[in-house]
């Protein structure tokens, strides 16, 4: 703000005084904060083995080289595995996913009371829990296992799906439902011409997304017992073979990276 000076010359300022202290006040408090929680933080670590992580991790890597390049014979069934659970965790969160999304959606919830919130809390509560977690329950209530990491993707899936779906629901172009509307079609006859060719694009787009997440989140499933090439990295941890467990880490980054290169090609196609 504009103030004066001794000669009235008009001085510019960013902020008053009692701005100015405000701001302070927010540092200091932001700072007592952080530090607050670094001394929890630093009270509860062992400062040694931090300090000793360079030895070991130069230890690890010393053992984890060269790879066990012959032991990629037996990772052709966990990487399968993999894709599989990848892939049919997002076609059954998609399932799930559409028809939550139509009721979340203000434009097309048949009750904005009662419907819709229900449809937001599956939402929410499919997206707040991690899907290792998912994969927990699942193996405490149906096994250990690949179906356990299906559902676990499809259930971790659904939120994101449902939450990204309705909010291109909630987008569209009401014109052109208006105008299916005037011809006398039905509830569904709008929906089906009126709505859905106008979210296709979005809806192809989330699914590739999706799937290219779940790529790398069923990677790590196998270590709860969940099945995939976790499963094994899991086991060659556990009896210390550090150079299949380089030699799995370098599959898993090539699975992701083609994952990757195949799903940006479909939403560029899409797109």
């Amino acid at each position: 703000m504009p103030t004066k000076n001794a000669g009235d010359l008009k001085l510019w300022q960013r902020r008053t005084q009692r701005e100015s202290l405000f701001h302070w006040m927010l540092w200091l408090i932001g700072i007592a904060i952080f530090a607050y929680c670094w001394q929890q933080i630093s009270a509860s670590t062992t400062w040694f083995f931090v300090w000793d992580a360079p030895r070991i991790a130069t230890d690890i890597w010393t053992r984890a080289t060269p790879p066990r390049w012959e032991y990629i014979a037996q990772l052709g069934k966990p990487v399968w595995d993999t894709l599989n659970i990848a892939t049919l965790g997002t076609i059954f969160a998609l399932i799930l996913a559409v028809p939550i999304a139509f009721l979340a959606a203000r434009n097309t919830t048949p009750s904005r009371f009662i419907i819709r919130p229900i449809a937001l809390l599956i939402i929410v509560s499919t997206r707040s829990i991690n899907s290792l977690i998912w994969a927990l329950l699942l193996i405490a209530i149906i096994g250990p296992g690949v179906f356990a990491g299906v559902i676990a993707i499809a259930i971790r899936s659904i939120g994101f799906c449902a939450k990204l779906l309705y909010e291109a629901i909630e987008e569209i172009d009401e014109s052109q439902v208006e105008a299916i509307k005037a011809t006398g079609a039905s509830r569904w006859q709008v929906m089906a011409f009126g709505i859905v060719p106008q979210i296709m694009p979005a809806f192809a787009g989330i699914a590739v997304f999706r799937w290219d997440i779940n790529i790398r989140e069923s990677t790590v499933l196998g270590l709860v017992g969940a099945g995939g090439i976790g499963l094994q990295l899991s086991a060659s941890l556990n009896v210390l073979a550090w150079p299949q467990v380089s030699l799995i880490l370098l599959v898993i980054l090539l699975a992701v990276v083609i994952s990757e290169w195949v799903s940006a090609k479909v939403r560029g196609a899409i797109i």
